[in-house]
Parts: structure tokens; sequence; C-alpha cells
């Protein structure tokens, strides 16, 4: 089963609350991309920010740490048991050890890779994680074209773990939405897709739909 989960990033930052109450019955759960400015060239969300989201909805959160030191993260984030939390192959250095702290406080470890990441980089991490991010832009700006060339991945991840659920950020949008569903990509964080629109609950709905087709 697909889900989507809107990426907040995409939308008006003075309105998230509103943006959550809207997409909230439309929507499996909500994005939120983690930068600090030095793995990516970009700032968003604060710790702080991250936990008062978590408080403003029952939905699943997905938490993608875009950071160089995901490990103390994972000491001042307050989410609710089953949120999502991704972290890069690329940034952390000690992989087991927190994804251990992650599921020890009833979250789901993620791992992230880059488009230009080899899946072999993470192949000796899937029989202690679940879920995989590929990531279908490089990492820190929304409203980047969707990189198909990434599709392999998903197949190659499927073939390695069938079990393995995967995730996908980036360019995700009513044109290419249905492939990379057929891909075997089942969670999917949109972003301009769906905060590009004059009428994002529409723009929700309409992909939603575009899916299930």
């Amino acid at each position: 089963m697909v889900k989507i989960y809107p990426s907040l990033i995409g939308g008006n930052l003075l309105c998230i609350e509103q943006s959550i109450k809207q997409l909230e019955p439309y929507c499996d759960g909500f994005h939120l991309d983690v930068m600090d400015n030095h793995f990516v060239p970009n700032v968003t969300f604060g710790a702080d920010m991250v936990n008062a989201i978590a408080q403003a909805t029952n939905k699943q959160l997905w938490v993608h740490l875009m950071v160089n030191n995901p490990r103390n993260w994972c000491d001042t984030l307050r989410l609710a048991p089953g949120s999502i939390v991704s972290l890069h192959i690329e940034a952390a250095h000690d992989h087991q050890s927190i994804t251990k702290c992650i599921t020890e406080k009833k979250w789901i470890p993620s791992i992230a890779i880059k488009p230009k990441t080899p899946v072999a980089k993470i192949l000796s991490l899937l029989n202690s994680i679940d879920h995989v991010l590929v990531m279908s832009v490089e990492p820190g700006f929304s409203g980047q074209r969707f990189l198909e060339s990434v599709l392999p991945k998903v197949r190659e991840l499927k073939k390695a773990k069938p079990t393995i659920t995967i995730g996908m950020d980036g360019g995700i949008n009513l044109e290419n939405i249905a492939q990379i569903a057929a891909a075997g990509a089942q969670d999917l964080a949109i972003a301009s897709g769906i905060f590009g629109s004059d009428d994002p609950v529409a723009a929700l709905r309409t992909l939603r739909k575009k899916v299930n087709e």
C-alpha cells in the first residue's frame, strides 16, 4: 500500500499548523526535513519545532535527518511511538548504535541514501532495519526535478530484502507518482507536488486517486 506524507518544508512555514489541520484527513502522516547547514547547505526545522509539530497532530511523523550528528537528535526529539526517523548513510558513523537508540524509543529506524550512493553501501544494514529512504533529488532544497535514475535502486533493494519498506523523497508529482509506486516505493514524501498547488488538499486527493488507479 502506498502512503503519502506531505513534506511540510514545501508549505507556508508561517502557517504550518493550518496546513496540518487541512491535510490531516487525507494523508497518512507528515514528513519533516531537518537540515543543519552542514550536511546540506540549508537550515530548516530544529528539535523544538519538530517536537511542537509532534504535539499538533496524531498522524505518523516521518523525520528525515539531513544532519552531521544524527545521534544527538535521537536524544532531543520527542516523537510518538511508530514515528519514522531516517538518517543518512553518508552522515552517520555508527549506524548500528543510532538505529538501536531509535528502536529503543519505539520509533522506526530508516537509512537514507543520496541519489549517487550505491545500494551496496547499505546492504549490510538491511538485517537490522525495515525502512530505507531513497532520495530522488540531491538533498537540501525543495522543488527539484525527480531523478528517474534512482528507480533501479528500489528494485535492487526489494530483491535484497523483499519485506523492506522503501520511501522516496524528491520531485514526486502527478506525472510520475504512478511510475514510482509501480517500481515498488511505498512511502512517498511530497512537497511541491502538494504545496505548489493553489489548493493543496485537492492536489493531495488527486495524487491519492492517481496512485490507486
